[in-house]
């Protein structure tokens, strides 16, 4: 693997150990600033984590579009430096409002996802592009397993000591990419910055008018909300329908984490082989209605544990429509696209951890008649198949035409 790869993969798991790190000990954290009790600190817990994910919303599109400019690297290297400078001032941090400074800091560089993908969209071939992002989702999940293990080990030396970590990774994979990282941006396809495209809103309405892309945004954002379930309502639904432990809820999500690592790493390239983008894009969402029914009515623990490996299989859709969208718009757009999907994601992070919870609240309280925990996991198998609908009556997406004025096939 070349090492510009390395470096690009690097970033990708690095900010997904960057959120997971600091997870066990924010708690903790701000109670030390805030010297209030655990329910306070979990609604600024809340204020804090939406405020990262409204971050990534607004500057995903810039970021991207930044990087259709003036290239990938000066892009990603000023990121990591700042996201390294912003964990620093986090440790440090004496008051909740330096603590909120950091996640508006950390939101917008995390947004450098958008770059990542984008380069790995310049460095591939059309017919490659599905399984290479396919490679940085199986980074993400990596980062997704071991950020919160190394984050719980460093927290025996305080609450501090993650955040020491994280800078330290995020600047030293900075000095990794300042010696490898090569620029994929060249005057062929620079693309001139215009504020229109680089706000979410703009974009948006810039990419729904490309020919077949609007209803595949739709795809993507009614996944991403479905998806979501697992963050937002695991924890709470392993403990209330099965009583399990903290530690057996980060053992069953590391599982997850390492299943979708092994699905989008490896098992990617031999199901596109097969399916080709589309098929794999049908067959994840037909296997997702079916994983989100089982877990919505499982009755065991044990059953629910050996269905959470399974529950990866599922995991082709995202990097197979990154794929298929990709192919549909001009190799100066890439950053742009990359932009809105890591909006759109993080939109998806603010509306589904509310409805998720909402409908667990509603389907566990005594008071309001029926019990059925699982009820977000049959709300998540709805909207997967109303995505999946959406998806068989849009049309393949044209590729627009290059700056060169050609059109791919």
């Amino acid at each position: 693997m070349k090492l510009p790869v390395v470096f690009i993969l690097l970033t990708v798991m690095i900010d997904a150990m960057g959120i997971g790190l600091i997870v066990p000990v924010m708690p903790a954290l701000i109670q030390e600033v805030q010297g209030a009790g655990l329910g306070t600190a979990a609604l600024w817990g809340g204020v804090l984590a939406t405020t990262f994910a409204a971050m990534q919303f607004l500057f995903g599109p810039l970021l991207g579009a930044l990087s259709d400019r003036y290239g990938r690297r000066p892009v990603l290297l000023l990121s990591l430096v700042v996201l390294a400078i912003d964990y620093l001032v986090m440790a440090v941090a004496g008051s909740i409002w330096l603590l909120l400074l950091g996640r508006v800091v950390g939101g917008i560089t995390a947004a450098t996802q958008s770059t990542a993908n984008a380069y790995m969209a310049d460095i591939s071939k059309p017919e490659d592009k599905a399984a290479n992002f396919g490679l940085i989702g199986a980074a993400f999940g990596l980062g997704f397993v071991l950020g919160p293990a190394l984050g719980g080990f460093l927290a025996e030396y305080g609450t501090r000591a993650p955040f020491y970590a994280a800078a330290g990774l995020a600047a030293a994979n900075a000095v990794f990419g300042y010696l490898v990282l090569k620029e994929t941006v060249d005057d062929r396809i620079r693309r001139p910055f215009a504020w229109r495209r680089a706000n979410p809103f703009g974009l948006f309405r810039h990419l729904a008018k490309l020919p077949g892309l609007g209803p595949l945004l739709l795809v993507f954002f009614i996944y991403q909300v479905a998806f979501t379930v697992y963050p937002a309502i695991w924890a709470y639904y392993t403990a209330e329908r099965f009583d399990w432990s903290p530690g057996m809820v980060g053992l069953s999500l590391s599982l997850f984490g390492i299943s979708m690592a092994v699905v989008q790493g490896g098992l990617i390239r031999p199901m596109l082989r097969l399916m080709g983008e589309r098929g794999a894009v049908i067959y994840g969402h037909v296997a997702d209605v079916a994983v989100f029914l089982l877990i919505g009515f499982v009755s065991s623990g044990t059953w629910l544990l050996i269905l959470t490996p399974l529950a990866a299989l599922p995991a082709v859709i995202t990097p197979a429509l990154q794929g298929i969208m990709s192919k549909a718009v001009g190799d100066d757009e890439q950053g742009e696209l990359q932009g809105a999907l890591v909006s759109i994601a993080a939109l998806a992070m603010i509306v589904s951890p509310m409805l998720m919870t909402f409908v667990f609240y509603r389907f566990t309280e005594p008071a309001n008649g029926i019990y059925l925990p699982g009820a977000p996991f049959l709300l998540a198998a709805v909207l997967i198949a109303l995505a999946l609908m959406v998806f068989m009556r849009s049309a393949q997406p044209r590729r627009s035409p290059d700056v060169s004025g050609s059109t791919a096939p």
